[in-house]
């Protein structure tokens, strides 16, 4: 298409697409000259048929094939012909920029003469902003309404040679070498374009992606994972830690270590008779078969009945009743034909302090081998139990032990061992809350233990076993008074009257020897307070008959002191 416009993407092809090139001007000063081509360079092969006459080319700059259009196709390339000999140039000088032909063409296998270049022309006219030559039309030149991609650049074809001036012989045409400039194409892609380097990939920003990428895998896995978890409490089976197996040896002062060696000669009591049921415990005494118990635990097979003793190891025997005393809430029985027997030991119970450590063992409520623990809270704790009878004979008087030591129903008759194993006191009463009673399933009923407990001293329990033993009686120490349990005074006052009116004081009896006399009021037993009656009972049956008691009494708003012989009494 030729409309009179420049036509930017297409290039020199044929002898009269050139012819229409002008004639660039003479190179002025202050223009951007441009090398002419050296011929000595690789050499191109002259056609073999004379072109006709065309205008004069600018070899300074690059031939670049024509695009081949549909209608127009592409020009064929000419072979070379054989050199021309040399012409003389004309006279008259060349114009400047143009290429001359006056050269001789060196024979073949002769080395030729450098040739001498002629003066370049510049391209454009003299520039004020002194721009570099870039062919023409000029970089002003408006651009095309459609840019299209860059075609294959083919490869170069001959240069055409110039038309020589009238009457000049033209000259041999040498090979002439490739030039580095061309036609300015904006949009093509010459021959000598150099590709941009190729852009490197950042490694830190795809280290960047992969690790945020990584952190959001982790962190919908790690999500499912814990989701999973908390809806099913786990992946696989389910192995909880355990520790290894150790030693199963306890010290021996330790409660696990006492009750280890105690429980062998404990024992548990089923007592049947007189229309009454009964649990009890009691321990071996010795390895005749002598177990020792509270009386009110054999009570209801005094006369006739069932006693079943119980080891812990489960063997069962039958068991007779030996002897028992009311008074004390003692009792023993005895087994046959059982082999094995351990004997508990016996300590001192006068050796015992407060806060010294205790363990407790019986059947509370049937469960037996029951082991508890806790300290002495108190000693020579006066108490009294019994008493349904309403008569008096049945009430116990005991100078006991106080435990916290947890002790119910049941475990009457067990022992109460002190750190080293050895039995220290008999357990036989609690207080209930909300009970007046002390006794182990007296008046208050089946009440649980609210850590009061009492335990009738070991020493105490040893006198009247051994007598119960040997004689099937216990003996009671006595002063030889009456006693009038209805004074609210401070003290244990001396009865006006005996029982059944006989004198309260027993004639030639061991009070009657010290100097008391009706009315007298007891203060004091061996220097320990007494409040009330049964506290005096409690005193005197803490010591054997014989002992020596020193009485603190006062008589008409006068305390005086006198020494009593206890006496003996037979038990019931």
């Amino acid at each position: 298409m030729n409309d009179g416009k420049p036509n930017w993407w297409s290039r020199p092809s044929t002898p009269p697409e050139a012819a229409r090139i002008p004639t660039p001007s003479p190179a002025e000063e202050g223009d951007f000259p441009l090398q002419a081509p050296d011929p000595a360079e690789s050499a191109v092969p002259e056609p073999a048929a004379e072109a006709p006459a065309a205008p004069t080319v600018d070899m300074t700059k690059e031939p670049a094939a024509a695009e081949p259009t549909p209608s127009e196709p592409a020009p064929a390339v000419q072979a070379p012909a054989e050199p021309a000999p040399a012409v003389p140039a004309p006279s008259e000088p060349a114009p400047a920029g143009a290429v001359t032909a006056a050269e001789p063409v060196p024979a073949p296998g002769t080395r030729a003469a450098a040739p001498v270049p002629a003066a370049p022309r510049p391209l454009h006219e003299p520039d004020e902003y002194r721009t570099p030559p870039y062919g023409e039309p000029g970089p002003w030149a408006p651009a095309p309404p459609v840019q299209h991609p860059a075609a294959p650049v083919p490869p170069p074809q001959a240069a055409v040679p110039p038309v020589p001036p009238q009457g000049a012989v033209p000259p041999p045409q040498g090979p002439v070498a490739p030039h580095a400039w061309g036609q300015y194409d904006p949009w093509g892609a010459g021959p000598g374009a150099v590709p941009p380097p190729p852009r490197k990939k950042s490694r830190r920003g795809l280290a960047l992606v992969g690790a945020l990428a990584f952190a959001l895998l982790t962190g919908v896995i790690g999500g499912g994972v814990g989701a999973y978890v908390e809806r099913n409490g786990g992946i696989g089976t389910v192995e909880l830690p355990q520790a290894e197996a150790g030693s199963a040896d306890r010290a021996p002062d330790s409660v696990a270590g006492i009750a280890a060696g105690a429980l062998p000669g404990v024992v548990t009591l089923h007592v049947s008779g007189g229309g009454s049921a009964g649990t009890g415990t009691g321990f071996v005494l010795d390895n005749r078969g002598h177990i020792l118990t509270n009386n009110h635990v054999v009570d209801a097979a005094a006369t006739s009945g069932d006693i079943t003793v119980t080891f812990s190891s489960g063997e069962t025997a039958s068991a007779k009743l030996i002897g028992k005393d009311t008074g004390y809430d003692l009792a023993v029985v005895q087994v046959t034909g059982v082999r094995g027997l351990k004997p508990l030991p016996l300590g001192n119970s006068d050796d015992v302090r407060v806060g010294d450590p205790v363990v407790a063992i019986g059947a509370p409520f049937d469960l037996s081998n029951t082991v508890t623990s806790g300290i002495i809270s108190a000693k020579e704790r006066p108490i009294t139990a019994g008493g349904e009878k309403g008569d008096g004979s049945d009430i116990s008087y005991v100078d006991a032990l106080q435990t916290d030591a947890p002790i119910n129903p049941g475990n009457s008759g067990g022992p109460l061992l002190d750190g080293k194993g050895r039995v220290i006191g008999i357990n036989s009463a609690i207080r209930a809350a909300g009970g007046s009673g002390e006794g182990d399933g007296g008046s208050g009923g089946q009440a649980g233990s609210i850590g009061l407990g009492f335990a009738i001293p070991v020493n105490q329990g040893k006198r009247v076993a051994e007598e119960l033993i040997n004689t099937g009686k216990a003996t009671h120490p006595v002063i030889g008074v009456s006693l009038d349990m209805q004074f609210n005074g401070d003290g244990a006052r001396v009865g006006d009257k005996g029982k059944d009116g006989t004198p309260s004081v027993t004639p030639d009896g061991p009070a009657a020897k010290a100097g008391l006399r009706p009315g007298d009021v007891i203060t004091k037993v061996d220097g320990q307070r007494v409040h009330n009656g049964e506290e005096l009972i409690v005193k005197i049956r803490a010591h054997r008959p014989g002992d020596a008691l020193a009485l603190t009494l006062t008589r008409d708003g006068r305390e005086l002191t006198r020494t009593v012989t206890l006496g003996s009494a037979q038990g019931t």
